[in-house]
């Protein structure tokens, strides 16, 4: 159990779903604030710790949460808040943390409710939870003030590094920060064969190709279907096809001057 200490009073709080974040949310925030988690499979809610567990709409009535967490699924998110916004209090702050923002602007501005808009930069299967000073987090500038203060305070009792950008700004930089190297990875996992002897270059990426792949697809899809994400394997595309020109006309100087290129990229 991950017990994490913030300076926000405490509030009621209710996270939509019983995945890897909102389980993993749902530990951080349940000693500190009085937390409901709600599924409508109740066999995800058998683990969970010091915190309500709902399936059923009305409970979510009766709990009368100040802050909701939407940590569904991205397909679902809209849909998600849709049918639990009857059951919630005029006052109640609404967030997510879906990975891609196309539509939520719209959703939020139109539901008349207060919200917040983040997305913390780290998986359950990648990151290390008890110790989050690499990763990042991003927080939307349209949101709530209220609620950037929540998360702002709780991301930085995680010791995460805290960027803010705009609905559009954000979704620009997943599709260069994530769907570059995920586009990458499963292209090198798909032309992949069993190696007798793998060297320690190719035993890297492929390990960084089965983390990838024991993410949740959803999650997969979410971040490669992202809007801005087509332009980002464009430039993939144009530079691979340079490079296989290069190796076909085995051209060094070409050669050198592309390898000059890609060290200034990453200096």
């Amino acid at each position: 159990m991950l017990r994490f200490k913030t300076t926000f009073q405490s509030m009621k709080i209710l996270i939509l779903g019983a995945g890897k974040m909102g389980t993993f949310l749902t530990d951080v925030l349940c000693f500190q604030h009085e937390v409901a988690l709600f599924d409508t499979d109740p066999k995800r809610l058998r683990f969970v710790f010091n915190t309500l567990r709902m399936t059923q709409y009305e409970e979510i009535k009766a709990f009368q949460p100040e802050l909701v967490i939407n940590c569904v699924t991205l397909k679902y998110t809209i849909d998600a808040f849709r049918k639990v916004l009857p059951f919630l209090p005029d006052n109640c702050i609404l967030s997510d943390i879906a990975s891609v923002k196309t539509g939520l602007k719209s959703y939020y501005e139109s539901s008349g409710m207060r919200y917040v808009s983040t997305h913390p930069m780290f998986g359950p299967t990648f990151a290390t939870l008890d110790n989050l000073s690499s990763q990042s987090a991003i927080i939307i500038a349209e949101s709530d003030h209220m609620g950037k203060a929540f998360f702002k305070d709780l991301y930085g009792s995680l010791r995460l590094k805290i960027f803010e950008y705009t609905f559009e700004e954000h979704d620009q930089t997943i599709a260069y920060s994530l769907s570059i190297p995920f586009a990458s990875t499963l292209v090198f996992a798909s032309v992949m064969k069993p190696q007798e002897a793998p060297g320690t270059t190719f035993k890297r990426h492929m390990d960084i190709a089965k983390g990838l792949l024991s993410e949740d697809d959803y999650l997969l899809t979410e971040i490669l279907f992202n809007p801005y994400t087509p332009e980002q394997l464009n430039n993939i595309r144009g530079e691979l096809r340079a490079l296989l020109d290069i190796i076909d006309q085995k051209d060094s100087e070409a050669m050198h001057q592309f390898l000059k290129k890609v060290r200034k990229n990453i200096e």
